[in-house]
């Protein structure tokens, strides 16, 4: 084990668990994630690797075949599974998401349906809020779901879907007016409609749509798409919680764990850059001696090294919170902003410790530096963290005059 990122207080349980998922990443992922990068290949047999560990129902309650263990595992398995591919953390995150806001807010029936299957890994989920015109402004989302008899009938065009292609189950946010009258705040008239379909692209069922990928910069090998509704009819049972009205704050629950998981996959890419970097250093020699006897590559590392420490603290307090209970959008907020910004920031001292071999596709750095920026603006930007962290900071210290 290394020294930095460390966490007190684990079961013997949660080190097991831990120290499975690490030696998986050691031997399966780190070996061939940026040559699969590269490809912009689905890791299937990585994917089916941690469907054997058990990885996918990993927070979901015993009584639905899950292990039932607390966000914090699951946010330091993301962290051990990002330091080897992130795009390997994305693909069971928006899984997560979905199985959460179904075990929180889901109808019993719901949870009987998906849950056990999900567990396995057999459904696969993924969710969806933003639109091509949206951005961060989630009220102002324009897909809506109208009531015809015991069905609803969905339209609209969702952007940005993690998952979109392999996922079988989607969470998608629309807006429906049914019981809201006009004047009704948008994020009161927005639901949460649980959508079965087949995995792949194209038609994937009557009425729905999903394009081929998104060609990205990073963030390769899992699949980013759009979804297209058009008269696409679901059953009424298939809202989530069984009422409307409630999807922005189902979401909105959802995201926090999201954050979470965004906070860990940020912490576990600059572990793996450190370590990179830290490890070239002591190769590469100048002026006849490693450059890590350098001053300057010291205190480079230094720096490196000590924000890899305060993000992962920070990203295991936000977890906490939330696993007791207690509101943590602060705690994600602030867990998320500083993950994602250190994360760059040790990215890019490692790739200049790498000087201009670290421009060179044959050096793993190269792909981390590409993937480092998804994560300043996945689960909401730095000024959306910012704005939550400055609102809630004055509801807990409102003067009193």
């Amino acid at each position: 084990m290394t020294r930095l990122a460390q966490t007190a207080g684990l079961t013997e349980v949660q080190q097991e668990i831990l120290s499975t998922v690490r030696g998986f990443v050691d031997k399966e992922i780190i070996p061939v994630a940026t040559q699969l990068e590269h490809r912009d290949e689905y890791p299937t047999e990585i994917v089916e690797g941690l469907k054997e560990l058990g990885l996918f129902g990993l927070m979901i309650p015993e009584e639905y075949g899950g292990l039932g263990e607390s966000l914090l595992t699951y946010a330091l398995c993301v962290e051990e599974i990002a330091r080897g591919w992130m795009s390997v953390s994305g693909i069971i995150n928006t899984h997560f998401i979905v199985a959460y806001m179904l075990k929180q807010h889901g109808t019993q029936e719901q949870k009987d349906t998906f849950l056990p299957r999900m567990a396995l890994g057999e459904v696969r989920g993924a969710f969806s809020m933003s639109e091509p015109a949206l951005g961060s402004d989630v009220s102002a989302i324009s897909s809506k779901g109208v009531r015809d008899g015991e069905e609803y009938v969905l339209n609209g065009q969702k952007m940005w879907l993690t998952n979109g292609g392999t996922a079988s189950l989607v969470a998608v946010l629309c807006r429906s007016d049914e019981g809201h009258p006009e004047g009704t705040a948008p994020h009161k008239s927005m639901t949460t409609f649980l959508v079965e379909k087949e995995p792949g692209f194209g038609e994937v069922r009557p009425g729905l749509t999903i394009p081929g990928k998104i060609d990205k910069m990073g963030y390769k090998g899992v699949d980013t798409t759009e979804l297209i509704m058009d008269g696409l009819r679901i059953p009424a049972n298939r809202v989530l919680g069984g009422v409307t009205g409630r999807g922005f704050y189902q979401m909105m629950d959802g995201v926090e764990v999201g954050r979470v998981n965004v906070a860990a996959r940020g912490c576990g890419v600059a572990q793996r850059a450190f370590e990179l970097g830290v490890s070239y250093a002591q190769q590469r020699q100048t002026f006849g001696k490693p450059i890590a006897q350098h001053q300057a590559i010291q205190f480079k590392l230094a720096e490196m090294a000590t924000k890899v420490e305060a993000a992962h603290a920070m990203m295991v307090n936000a977890a906490r919170k939330k696993d007791s209970g207690e509101r943590n959008d602060l705690e994600a907020g602030m867990a998320k902003y500083l993950a994602s910004e250190y994360c760059k920031e040790v990215v890019e001292d490692a790739f200049r410790i790498h000087g201009g071999y670290g421009f060179s596709k044959e050096y793993e750095i190269e792909r981390l530096y590409r993937e480092a920026p998804m994560l300043l603006i996945g689960e909401g930007t730095a000024e959306i963290q910012k704005m939550i962290i400055g609102r809630r900071l004055l509801e807990e210290y409102r003067f009193q005059g």
